[in-house]
């Protein structure tokens, strides 16, 4: 089971860990692509799951936010 942390962060820097969060979501959308292009399904289910991973944090920090 994974260990729930609490951190405390300002709204600015959640926001800059949203950002950071997107930028590094984006390469691995883009990294899946290139792997569907290359018929590696193996890296298509890998590169998806952890965009998929990076969203639903951004979710949840976005919903604190708001």
């Amino acid at each position: 089971m994974t260990k729930a942390i609490t951190l405390a962060l300002t709204e600015d820097e959640a926001e800059i860990l949203v950002d950071a969060l997107e930028a590094d979501m984006e390469g691995y959308v883009e990294s899946a692509k290139e792997a569907r292009g290359n018929s590696n399904r193996e890296d298509v289910k890998t590169f998806t799951e952890a965009a998929t991973r990076i969203q639903n944090l951004i979710n949840k920090i976005r919903e604190l936010l708001d």
